[in-house]
């Protein structure tokens, strides 16, 4: 991670480039297209503990979630596939192509979700699709993350750099925010049984308008100013991939040692918790979906500010900040949820989620600044998805596994603790990159 700043003369300049009205315009096309991705691809984990009841039979609800879990980690086996085959596309055709597509295939994948029959319809059948529709959600998923913080961070001027990119991530968050607290209202509103029965379709078969919503913020997108640039010059790679795995392996080793904690915390506080909560810590329904939606509003929050923080500080003390956070506080985090208290169980989570808005608010940008712009779209897809799919994709699973193995509630607290601290020597290790000219 070579470090080169900017002068004033080139902040400058990349204002006069990026005006705060275009910059409102990117950010938004970009923004809510991204919202939607992960509002639609984030359900299945809110709702794993009631698709576990329909699509698995098993006496013990613990059992149920653990497969429901392993379901969930199965859309993550293919976003290593999604990385490869749309990275390289962004860095060859260009980021508003590939960004469109993934939309629309999240978007019917996640519709087809919700018409599923369940086990009591259909039997074994009804597992296999789930499956098989979660797997194509997964391959879409590939194509998001590494193609939004791209776009992002080569729209933005160089001081600015964080502060826009944490938008990827905050616009996600919100995503979990309202995908939660949508499932919390229904829940209210329609009682445990009815969202049990077929209530808890209704946030699925959302996936078709939104879609449409989001279809057409990103056709309207231009790609991005650097991306314009490389393809003025003609110096475009044929061969993206190729060319990051000879001349860019010391930096994909760092981008997969960033990820690992930005995977595992972000799909605890996500997906493991309102199962964990209502299946193993004996919560209401409606109080862990309560818990987890407040925990996931404390990480939107803050994540503008953390954005520019690392604008300000750099990317190293915001991401080892929140990488030491989670080494010191996730165990007493799962103890304090454990004594049944709600509001200190939603403290509890608000704690964590700082903590993941601090290290995600250097790492989109730390990620960007490691690639020069002709291979950083698939650059980025491969660390990152290959890590996701490792880390993230069997978080619940594993969680919900030690748990089983051990006996002990608390158990996963040492997972994410584990992976905190590969992350913390990572980014120890790693240079300073804030300010970074991108080419």
């Amino acid at each position: 991670m070579e470090h080169t700043t900017s002068s004033p003369g080139n902040y400058a300049a990349a204002q006069q480039k990026v005006p705060a009205r275009r910059t409102a315009k990117i950010m938004l096309s970009a923004g809510v297209g991204h919202f939607i991705e992960w509002f639609d691809f984030g359900l299945y984990g809110t709702l794993a503990a009631i698709i576990a009841s329909n699509f698995f039979v098993s006496s013990d609800p613990a059992v149920g979630l653990l497969k429901s879990f392993a379901v969930f980690g199965s859309g993550f086996l293919m976003r290593p596939l999604g990385g490869l085959f749309f990275g390289s596309m962004g860095d060859r055709l260009g980021r508003r192509k590939v960004l469109v597509t993934v939309i629309v295939i999240t978007s019917i994948s996640t519709f087809i979700m919700g018409i599923l029959p369940t086990w009591q319809q259909a039997g074994i059948v009804a597992p296999i699709l789930l499956v098989l529709t979660r797997l194509l959600q997964g391959f879409a998923a590939g194509g998001e993350s590494s193609g939004v913080i791209t776009y992002l961070a080569e729209s933005a001027p160089p001081h600015r750099r964080a502060t826009l990119t944490c938008w990827s991530e905050n616009f996600s968050f919100m995503a979990f925010v309202c995908g939660s607290g949508l499932v919390l209202m229904l829940t209210h509103w329609l009682g445990e049984s009815t969202m049990n029965d077929w209530g808890w379709r209704i946030p699925f078969l959302l996936a078709a308008p939104l879609g449409l919503g989001g279809l057409y913020m990103r056709r309207n997108m231009e790609d991005s100013e650097e991306f314009h640039k490389l393809k003025a010059s003609g110096k475009l790679e044929k061969s993206p991939l190729r060319k990051s795995l000879s001349t860019s392996m010391n930096a994909l080793l760092f981008c997969t040692g960033f990820v690992v904690v930005k995977a595992v915390s972000s799909w605890v506080l996500q997906s493991f918790m309102p199962g964990y909560l209502s299946t193993h810590l004996h919560y209401s329904r409606t109080d862990s979906y309560l818990i987890t939606t407040l925990g996931l509003l404390s990480v939107a929050i803050c994540m503008p500010l953390t954005g520019y923080l690392s604008d300000l500080w750099g990317r190293r003390p915001l991401m080892l900040m929140g990488c030491g956070g989670f080494i010191l506080f996730t165990w007493p985090a799962m103890l304090l949820m454990s004594q049944g208290s709600v509001g200190a169980s939603i403290a509890a989570m608000s704690l964590l989620g700082v903590f993941v808005a601090m290290f995600n608010g250097g790492c989109g940008a730390a990620m960007v600044e490691l690639f020069p712009t002709a291979i950083r779209y698939g650059s980025i897809a491969i660390a990152y998805n290959l890590t996701v799919a490792v880390f993230g994709g069997v978080t619940p699973f594993a969680s919900a596994g030690l748990i089983s193995l051990t006996g002990d509630p608390l158990s996963p607290a040492w997972y994410v603790m584990g992976t905190a601290l590969i992350s913390f020597i990572v980014v120890w290790i790693a240079k300073e990159t804030a300010g970074k000219v991108l080419d």
